[in-house]
């Protein structure tokens, strides 16, 4: 395929024997030349990913149809994460095992971009010499240009800027999802987090007009899109570049206007700036789902001061407690980080407080790991990696325990579900299909005889019969099923002439854990 996803742990060894060499596959042979975005990281680098896609389509290029990211294409981008700590060492090693495969294939380019270009600028050539272009977060847009430069010129084109060149949405796209996307509405971020990097990666805010993002959103509803996720570093201080501290509710409510659109999500939120109109707004508006994820980072106050959080556990739990008020289902997920410097015994079991009193239905749990060039990662007062790795394994079983005792409770009732292409990974050896509810919860269901086979974005209401820490379970058939624009515009593409630009990518929030079994 044109765009492969991968997190950190990603299948970095597909492509090589049993002894790390190279297997020696051909290149796909078309009469234009083709290309591979591999993607590290968040959401924002999916979404900068559909932008190279689309750059590289415009000039020319057409998507590789094969998914292994070490298979060769005569362009292959890698988008890279800046944010953990092993971050350069896996992409250095992904590298050099990418140089005996251009060495079999003579004209074929590697770029590197993303937040690891922006910050090794030139050391990434001077590590890999092999590669020909590298261009950082700010100026996707030259990536034709630099590749054909590289060609002509026959050495390696570095260009690093470091102020946003063009707002990554006026570029143009390949979206991956026929019924789902991803529309930016700020890039950058104003904050001074101690453990990360991304504001030094990223740049300051820089916020698009409301009237553009409502246009973007038309357009993608015109082209059979229902739903859409609202991107930003920090989402709701949307409009602070132009002085509107309500900008991001009036949005919302906005987005609540447009005919045919049917789910809108966003992500992530800051807490400190998370305000009670914003409530208000996702409460009173029907398409805004009932789903939140609030990045707490840590249940203690003293620690929080270290991170740079202006916010404090009791603010954070008032917030949730706010939301629930106003949308009893909501579903709530975070971030929490173990481990950093300084963290005491006490700070830990304050951390284990909050979420016990939080309720969370999941959180992305993340050992605390050293980015140079933070504040963190020059402190000395370091956890050892076993109080980590001892605390990382007490909060996760916390954590997976209250999201199955949240699970539980949806056990009878009925969920209205979303089907989507590819985030089941065990459909077909457990006879279901995969989709997401309203709340961003994932569940299989499994099909009865008489039932019509949905298609991703055809929306069904089925009833839950088991829950699971990570998923839920329908396996009662589906109560009814209503086919939608969005399953007609996912239908439409499987039926075009070229299978390359049959692709899925789910969207939402990552999947937490081993699928259903």
């Amino acid at each position: 395929m044109g765009l492969s996803v991968s997190d950190e742990s990603g299948a970095f060894q597909m492509g090589f024997d049993a002894d790390g060499k190279y297997s020696g596959r051909a290149m796909i042979q078309t009469d234009s030349p083709t290309y591979r975005v591999v993607t590290y990281g968040c959401q924002m680098n999916v979404h900068d990913s559909e932008r190279i896609a689309g750059l590289l389509e415009s000039a020319g290029y057409v998507p590789d149809p094969r998914t292994g990211s070490l298979d060769p294409a005569d362009v292959v981008v890698f988008n890279t994460c800046a944010v953990r700590e092993n971050a350069d060492n896996r992409l250095y090693g992904t590298l050099g095992q990418m140089a005996s495969v251009k060495a079999a294939h003579p004209g074929m380019q590697l770029a590197v971009g993303g937040c690891m270009a922006q910050k090794d600028k030139q050391v990434v050539v001077d590590r890999a010499p092999w590669v020909d272009v590298v261009f950082g977060t700010h100026n996707l847009g030259s990536l034709p240009t630099l590749l054909e430069r590289s060609r002509s010129l026959q050495e390696a084109q570095v260009e690093i800027k470091e102020a946003l060149q063009t707002f990554p949405s006026n570029l143009p796209t390949h979206r991956e999802s026929a019924y789902s996307a991803w529309v930016s509405i700020s890039v950058g971020c104003n904050n001074t987090c101690t453990f990360c990097i991304v504001p030094q990666l990223r740049g300051k805010e820089t916020d698009r007009r409301p009237g553009d993002i409502l246009a973007e959103i038309r357009a993608l509803v015109d082209e059979g899109v229902q739903e859409i996720t609202l991107l930003g570093q920090n989402v709701n201080s949307y409009g602070v570049q132009f002085g509107d501290r309500a900008a991001f509710a009036k949005l919302l409510r906005a987005c609540g206007e447009i005919d045919g659109l049917e789910r809108v999500r966003f992500t992530s939120p800051h807490p400190a700036a998370f305000t009670d109109d914003v409530i208000e707004a996702m409460a009173e508006t029907s398409n805004v789902m009932p789903s939140l994820h609030m990045p707490l980072q840590s249940g203690s106050d003293r620690v929080l001061r270290e991170m740079r959080r202006s916010y404090r556990s009791h603010k954070f739990l008032g917030i949730l407690d706010r939301v629930r008020d106003a949308i009893p289902d909501a579903a709530i997920t975070t971030d929490i980080i173990v481990g950093f410097p300084g963290e005491t015994d006490e700070d830990f079991e304050e951390t284990m407080r909050v979420v016990e009193r939080a309720r969370f239905s999941a959180a992305f749990t993340f050992q605390y790991s050293i980015r140079p060039g933070t504040p963190a990662g020059e402190m000395t007062n370091q956890v050892p990696k076993a109080v980590v790795q001892e605390r990382y394994e007490r909060l996760l079983a916390l954590v997976d325990d209250i999201a199955w005792q949240e699970n539980r409770r949806l056990e009878g009732s009925t969920a209205e579900v979303m089907f989507s292409a590819g985030e089941g990974r065990k459909d077909e050896e457990t006879h279901r299909i995969t989709g997401r509810s309203r709340d961003n919860r994932l569940v299989h269901v499994r099909l009865s005889p008489d039932d019509q086979r949905p298609r991703p974005g055809d929306i069904a209401t089925v009833r839950i019969g088991r829950a699971a820490p990570h998923h839920l379970i329908a396996d009662a058939g589906l109560l009814e099923l209503r086919r939608t624009r969005g399953g007609d515009a996912w239908q439409a593409r499987n039926e075009a002439p070229d299978p390359a630009t049959v692709v899925g990518v789910p969207l939402g929030m990552p999947t937490i854990g081993a699928p259903v079994h």
